[in-house]
């Protein structure tokens, strides 16, 4: 199974999990998935008044140089992980 299909079973996974992941774990689900859709973090940053919009940024920024095919893996990885 390629990188891409394996990408996009966890992506089906992540939405049966049988428990909800925390808060952090979340961020890091919502960032590995940016980086490896999209790539690098773009856009402006959200005000103070979008404490869930800037704490998704935030954690999309930290992955920023990270390779989209790492961060795939590393989605792959983690969900994984979360299916226990």
């Amino acid at each position: 199974m390629s990188l891409q299909d394996q990408f996009a079973q966890a992506q089906i996974d992540s939405k049966n999990l049988s428990e909800r992941p925390d808060n952090m774990t979340l961020l890091k689900i919502y960032a590995l998935y940016k980086q490896a859709a999209n790539g690098d973090v773009s856009g402006e940053r959200p005000g103070f008044t979008d404490m869930i919009g800037r704490a998704k940024f935030d954690a999309w920024d930290q992955l920023k140089g990270t390779s989209q095919e790492d961060a795939m893996q590393q989605y792959v990885d983690l969900i994984e992980e979360l299916k226990g």
